[in-house]
Protein backbone atom coordinates (compact mmCIF):
# COMPACT_ATOMS: atom_id res chain seq x y z
CA UNK A 1 0.00 0.00 0.00
CA UNK A 2 2.85 2.39 0.83
CA UNK A 3 4.48 1.79 -2.56
CA UNK A 4 1.14 2.38 -4.30
CA UNK A 5 0.68 5.70 -2.49
CA UNK A 6 4.19 6.77 -3.45
CA UNK A 7 3.62 5.89 -7.10
CA UNK A 8 0.22 7.64 -7.12
CA UNK A 9 1.75 10.79 -5.63
CA UNK A 10 4.55 10.74 -8.17
CA UNK A 11 2.26 10.29 -11.18
CA UNK A 12 -0.13 12.97 -9.92
CA UNK A 13 2.62 15.53 -9.49
CA UNK A 14 4.19 14.86 -12.87
CA UNK A 15 0.77 15.13 -14.52
CA UNK A 16 0.21 18.43 -12.76
CA UNK A 17 3.52 19.86 -13.94
CA UNK A 18 3.17 18.63 -17.51
CA UNK A 19 -0.35 20.01 -17.86
CA UNK A 20 -0.20 23.02 -15.57
CA UNK A 21 2.96 24.39 -17.18
CA UNK A 22 1.26 24.39 -20.57
CA UNK A 23 -1.78 26.39 -19.45
CA UNK A 24 -2.46 29.12 -16.93
CA UNK A 25 -6.14 29.42 -17.81
CA UNK A 26 -8.74 29.84 -15.09
CA UNK A 27 -10.71 26.77 -14.14
CA UNK A 28 -7.61 24.59 -14.14
CA UNK A 29 -8.93 22.64 -11.16
CA UNK A 30 -8.70 22.16 -7.45
CA UNK A 31 -5.52 20.06 -7.69
CA UNK A 32 -3.59 22.96 -9.25
CA UNK A 33 -4.79 25.34 -6.54
CA UNK A 34 -3.65 22.84 -3.92
CA UNK A 35 -0.25 22.53 -5.57
CA UNK A 36 0.07 26.30 -5.74
CA UNK A 37 -0.67 26.50 -2.04
CA UNK A 38 2.21 24.11 -1.40
CA UNK A 39 4.44 25.74 -3.99
CA UNK A 40 4.15 29.20 -2.48
CA UNK A 41 6.57 28.12 0.22
CA UNK A 42 8.99 26.56 -2.27
CA UNK A 43 12.21 28.01 -3.57
CA UNK A 44 13.67 26.16 -6.57
CA UNK A 45 17.14 26.76 -7.98
CA UNK A 46 18.22 25.90 -11.53
CA UNK A 47 21.90 25.90 -12.46
CA UNK A 48 22.56 25.78 -16.22
CA UNK A 49 25.85 24.87 -17.85
CA UNK A 50 25.15 27.66 -20.36
CA UNK A 51 22.31 29.82 -21.61
CA UNK A 52 23.74 31.08 -24.91
CA UNK A 53 21.95 28.31 -26.81
CA UNK A 54 18.31 27.89 -27.93
CA UNK A 55 18.26 24.41 -26.36
CA UNK A 56 18.95 25.75 -22.88
CA UNK A 57 16.81 28.83 -23.43
CA UNK A 58 13.84 26.52 -24.03
CA UNK A 59 14.73 24.71 -20.80
CA UNK A 60 14.76 28.00 -18.91
CA UNK A 61 11.35 28.94 -20.31
CA UNK A 62 9.93 25.56 -19.33
CA UNK A 63 11.44 25.86 -15.85
CA UNK A 64 9.87 29.27 -15.29
CA UNK A 65 6.47 28.10 -16.61
CA UNK A 66 6.45 24.95 -14.47
CA UNK A 67 7.53 26.81 -11.32
CA UNK A 68 4.91 29.50 -11.93
CA UNK A 69 2.21 26.83 -12.26
CA UNK A 70 2.80 25.87 -8.61
CA UNK A 71 3.62 29.36 -7.36
CA UNK A 72 7.25 28.56 -6.51
CA UNK A 73 10.03 31.13 -6.27
CA UNK A 74 12.94 30.57 -8.65
CA UNK A 75 16.66 31.29 -8.74
CA UNK A 76 18.49 30.78 -12.05
CA UNK A 77 22.22 30.82 -12.77
CA UNK A 78 24.40 30.42 -15.86
CA UNK A 79 27.74 28.63 -15.34
CA UNK A 80 29.03 29.73 -18.76
CA UNK A 81 30.78 26.35 -19.05
CA UNK A 82 32.90 27.17 -15.99
CA UNK A 83 32.60 24.42 -13.38
CA UNK A 84 34.12 26.61 -10.65
CA UNK A 85 31.46 29.25 -11.33
CA UNK A 86 28.76 26.58 -11.28
CA UNK A 87 29.90 25.28 -7.89
CA UNK A 88 29.94 28.83 -6.54
CA UNK A 89 26.51 29.54 -8.02
CA UNK A 90 25.07 26.48 -6.31
CA UNK A 91 26.68 27.42 -3.01
CA UNK A 92 25.01 30.83 -3.31
CA UNK A 93 21.66 29.12 -3.87
CA UNK A 94 22.20 26.95 -0.79
CA UNK A 95 22.84 30.11 1.22
CA UNK A 96 19.53 31.46 -0.08
CA UNK A 97 17.76 28.41 1.40
CA UNK A 98 16.48 26.74 -1.75
CA UNK A 99 14.34 23.63 -1.25
CA UNK A 100 15.00 22.02 -4.63
CA UNK A 101 18.02 22.15 -6.95
CA UNK A 102 17.94 21.27 -10.64
CA UNK A 103 21.47 21.00 -11.98
CA UNK A 104 22.51 20.86 -15.61
CA UNK A 105 26.20 20.16 -15.02
CA UNK A 106 28.95 21.64 -17.13
CA UNK A 107 31.25 18.92 -15.74
CA UNK A 108 29.66 15.80 -14.29
CA UNK A 109 32.47 15.08 -11.84
CA UNK A 110 33.46 18.67 -11.12
CA UNK A 111 30.10 19.52 -9.54
CA UNK A 112 30.27 16.67 -6.99
CA UNK A 113 31.27 18.92 -4.08
CA UNK A 114 28.28 21.20 -4.72
CA UNK A 115 25.91 18.21 -4.95
CA UNK A 116 27.23 16.92 -1.61
CA UNK A 117 26.75 20.31 0.03
CA UNK A 118 23.18 20.47 -1.28
CA UNK A 119 22.53 17.02 0.17
CA UNK A 120 23.96 18.03 3.54
CA UNK A 121 21.64 21.04 3.52
CA UNK A 122 18.63 18.77 2.97
CA UNK A 123 18.00 19.99 -0.58
CA UNK A 124 16.32 17.68 -3.08
CA UNK A 125 18.61 17.54 -6.12
CA UNK A 126 17.83 16.38 -9.66
CA UNK A 127 20.33 16.36 -12.55
CA UNK A 128 18.97 17.44 -15.92
CA UNK A 129 20.27 16.52 -19.39
CA UNK A 130 23.68 15.36 -18.11
CA UNK A 131 24.43 13.17 -15.10
CA UNK A 132 26.02 14.72 -12.00
CA UNK A 133 28.29 12.80 -9.68
CA UNK A 134 27.27 12.75 -6.04
CA UNK A 135 24.14 12.01 -3.99
CA UNK A 136 21.48 13.22 -6.43
CA UNK A 137 17.88 12.10 -5.98
CA UNK A 138 17.18 11.53 -9.67
CA UNK A 139 18.52 12.11 -13.18
CA UNK A 140 16.32 13.08 -16.14
CA UNK A 141 17.92 13.02 -19.57
CA UNK A 142 17.48 12.04 -23.19
CA UNK A 143 17.98 8.52 -24.50
CA UNK A 144 21.35 9.49 -25.91
CA UNK A 145 22.37 6.01 -27.03
CA UNK A 146 19.12 5.77 -28.98
CA UNK A 147 19.80 9.18 -30.51
CA UNK A 148 23.19 8.09 -31.86
CA UNK A 149 21.78 4.77 -33.00
CA UNK A 150 18.86 6.34 -34.87
CA UNK A 151 21.23 8.77 -36.62
CA UNK A 152 23.54 5.91 -37.61
CA UNK A 153 20.69 3.79 -38.91
CA UNK A 154 19.35 6.66 -41.03
CA UNK A 155 22.81 7.40 -42.41
CA UNK A 156 23.35 3.75 -43.32
CA UNK A 157 19.97 3.54 -45.06
CA UNK A 158 20.64 6.70 -47.07
CA UNK A 159 24.06 5.35 -48.11
CA UNK A 160 22.51 2.03 -49.15
CA UNK A 161 24.78 0.27 -46.68
CA UNK A 162 28.17 1.32 -48.07
CA UNK A 163 30.54 4.25 -47.91
CA UNK A 164 33.13 6.12 -45.88
CA UNK A 165 31.96 8.16 -42.91
CA UNK A 166 33.41 10.23 -40.08
CA UNK A 167 32.49 11.29 -36.55
CA UNK A 168 32.56 14.90 -35.39
CA UNK A 169 33.03 14.20 -31.70
CA UNK A 170 32.62 16.43 -28.63
CA UNK A 171 33.43 16.92 -24.97
CA UNK A 172 33.73 13.46 -23.33
CA UNK A 173 30.74 13.67 -21.00
CA UNK A 174 28.30 10.77 -20.62
CA UNK A 175 25.59 11.99 -23.05
CA UNK A 176 28.15 12.54 -25.83
CA UNK A 177 29.87 9.20 -25.18
CA UNK A 178 26.49 7.46 -25.36
CA UNK A 179 25.62 9.12 -28.66
CA UNK A 180 28.90 8.04 -30.21
CA UNK A 181 28.47 4.49 -28.94
CA UNK A 182 24.94 4.33 -30.34
CA UNK A 183 26.15 5.60 -33.70
CA UNK A 184 29.03 3.12 -33.84
CA UNK A 185 26.76 0.25 -32.88
CA UNK A 186 24.39 1.13 -35.72
CA UNK A 187 27.19 1.43 -38.27
CA UNK A 188 28.73 -1.86 -37.11
CA UNK A 189 25.67 -3.60 -38.57
CA UNK A 190 26.82 -2.55 -42.05
CA UNK A 191 30.18 -4.14 -42.94
CA UNK A 192 30.55 -2.05 -46.10
CA UNK A 193 30.47 1.24 -44.20
CA UNK A 194 33.82 2.33 -42.81
CA UNK A 195 34.42 4.98 -40.13
CA UNK A 196 37.58 6.57 -41.52
CA UNK A 197 38.04 9.56 -39.21
CA UNK A 198 37.03 10.87 -35.76
CA UNK A 199 37.86 14.41 -34.70
CA UNK A 200 36.71 16.62 -31.84
CA UNK A 201 34.69 19.68 -32.76
CA UNK A 202 34.02 20.42 -29.08
CA UNK A 203 30.30 20.92 -29.89
CA UNK A 204 31.20 24.43 -31.04
CA UNK A 205 30.21 25.81 -34.43
CA UNK A 206 33.43 27.65 -35.27
CA UNK A 207 35.67 24.88 -33.95
CA UNK A 208 33.64 22.26 -35.81
CA UNK A 209 33.91 24.22 -39.05
CA UNK A 210 37.71 24.26 -38.80
CA UNK A 211 37.87 20.58 -37.86
CA UNK A 212 35.56 19.63 -40.72
CA UNK A 213 37.70 21.54 -43.22
CA UNK A 214 40.69 19.42 -42.14
CA UNK A 215 38.57 16.26 -42.21
CA UNK A 216 37.44 16.92 -45.77
CA UNK A 217 41.00 17.56 -46.95
CA UNK A 218 42.28 14.37 -45.30
CA UNK A 219 39.39 12.27 -46.65
CA UNK A 220 38.50 13.45 -50.18
CA UNK A 221 36.18 10.47 -50.72
CA UNK A 222 34.14 11.01 -47.55
CA UNK A 223 30.41 10.32 -47.93
CA UNK A 224 28.86 11.43 -44.62
CA UNK A 225 29.56 12.88 -41.17
CA UNK A 226 27.87 12.22 -37.85
CA UNK A 227 28.06 15.15 -35.42
CA UNK A 228 27.33 14.66 -31.73
CA UNK A 229 25.27 17.87 -31.68
CA UNK A 230 23.60 20.29 -34.05
CA UNK A 231 25.89 23.17 -33.12
CA UNK A 232 28.87 21.23 -34.43
CA UNK A 233 26.86 20.01 -37.41
CA UNK A 234 25.99 23.58 -38.42
CA UNK A 235 29.70 24.44 -38.38
CA UNK A 236 30.37 21.35 -40.47
CA UNK A 237 27.61 22.41 -42.86
CA UNK A 238 29.43 25.67 -43.55
CA UNK A 239 32.69 23.85 -44.22
CA UNK A 240 31.04 21.34 -46.56
CA UNK A 241 29.28 24.05 -48.56
CA UNK A 242 32.51 26.02 -48.90
CA UNK A 243 34.24 22.90 -50.23
CA UNK A 244 31.42 22.24 -52.73
CA UNK A 245 31.56 18.56 -51.74
CA UNK A 246 28.50 16.32 -51.53
CA UNK A 247 28.99 15.08 -47.96
CA UNK A 248 25.82 14.35 -45.99
CA UNK A 249 25.25 15.37 -42.37
CA UNK A 250 23.51 13.60 -39.47
CA UNK A 251 23.30 14.89 -35.92
CA UNK A 252 21.49 15.11 -32.57
CA UNK A 253 19.47 17.92 -30.93
CA UNK A 254 16.65 19.51 -32.95
CA UNK A 255 18.21 22.99 -33.18
CA UNK A 256 15.97 25.41 -35.14
CA UNK A 257 18.63 26.08 -37.80
CA UNK A 258 19.28 22.36 -38.25
CA UNK A 259 15.57 21.65 -38.55
CA UNK A 260 15.24 24.36 -41.22
CA UNK A 261 18.20 23.01 -43.20
CA UNK A 262 16.79 19.47 -43.07
CA UNK A 263 13.29 20.60 -44.09
CA UNK A 264 14.83 22.42 -47.07
CA UNK A 265 16.26 19.13 -48.34
CA UNK A 266 19.87 20.25 -48.04
CA UNK A 267 22.93 18.03 -47.45
CA UNK A 268 21.87 18.08 -43.78
CA UNK A 269 19.85 14.86 -43.94
CA UNK A 270 18.67 14.22 -40.37
CA UNK A 271 18.91 15.09 -36.72
CA UNK A 272 17.55 13.21 -33.73
CA UNK A 273 15.57 15.70 -31.68
CA UNK A 274 15.64 15.95 -27.91
CA UNK A 275 12.80 17.34 -25.80
CA UNK A 276 14.38 19.77 -23.33
CA UNK A 277 11.06 21.10 -22.02
CA UNK A 278 9.94 17.61 -21.06
CA UNK A 279 13.22 17.01 -19.25
CA UNK A 280 12.57 20.07 -17.09
CA UNK A 281 8.92 19.25 -16.40
CA UNK A 282 9.64 15.66 -15.47
CA UNK A 283 12.69 16.75 -13.44
CA UNK A 284 10.58 19.13 -11.39
CA UNK A 285 7.99 16.38 -11.01
CA UNK A 286 10.63 14.02 -9.61
CA UNK A 287 11.91 16.69 -7.24
CA UNK A 288 8.43 17.59 -5.99
CA UNK A 289 7.52 13.95 -5.47
CA UNK A 290 10.57 13.54 -3.25
CA UNK A 291 10.11 16.86 -1.49
CA UNK A 292 6.41 16.31 -0.85
CA UNK A 293 6.71 12.89 0.69
CA UNK A 294 7.67 10.10 -1.71
CA UNK A 295 10.17 7.84 0.04
CA UNK A 296 11.91 7.13 -3.25
CA UNK A 297 11.81 8.28 -6.87
CA UNK A 298 13.36 6.64 -9.94
CA UNK A 299 17.11 7.12 -10.01
CA UNK A 300 16.97 7.73 -13.75
CA UNK A 301 14.17 8.81 -16.07
CA UNK A 302 15.00 8.52 -19.80
CA UNK A 303 13.18 10.85 -22.19
CA UNK A 304 12.43 9.66 -25.73
CA UNK A 305 14.07 11.19 -28.82
CA UNK A 306 12.69 11.59 -32.35
CA UNK A 307 14.35 11.23 -35.76
CA UNK A 308 13.71 14.29 -37.95
CA UNK A 309 14.13 14.06 -41.71
CA UNK A 310 12.95 16.07 -44.71
CA UNK A 311 9.61 14.32 -44.42
CA UNK A 312 8.77 15.38 -40.85
CA UNK A 313 11.10 18.24 -39.84
CA UNK A 314 8.81 21.04 -40.99
CA UNK A 315 7.12 22.68 -38.00
CA UNK A 316 9.15 20.94 -35.30
CA UNK A 317 10.31 23.09 -32.41
CA UNK A 318 11.48 22.68 -28.84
Amino acid sequence: MKNFKTLFLLVSIISLILLGACSNESGSGESENSAKAKGEDLKIGMSFQEMNNPYFISMKESFEEAAASIGAETIISDAQHDVTKQVNDINDMIQQNIDILLINPTDSEGVESAVKQAKEAGITTVAIDAQAKGPIDSFVGSKNFDAGYKAGQKMAEDLNGEGKVAILDGIPVVPILQRVKGFKDAISEYPDIEIVDTQNGEQDRSKAMSVTENMLQANPDLDAIFSVNDGGALGALGAIKSSSKDVWLYSVDGHPEAVKAIANGDIFKATVAQFPRDQIRVGIGMALAKHWGAEAVPKEVPIDVKLLTKENAEGFSW
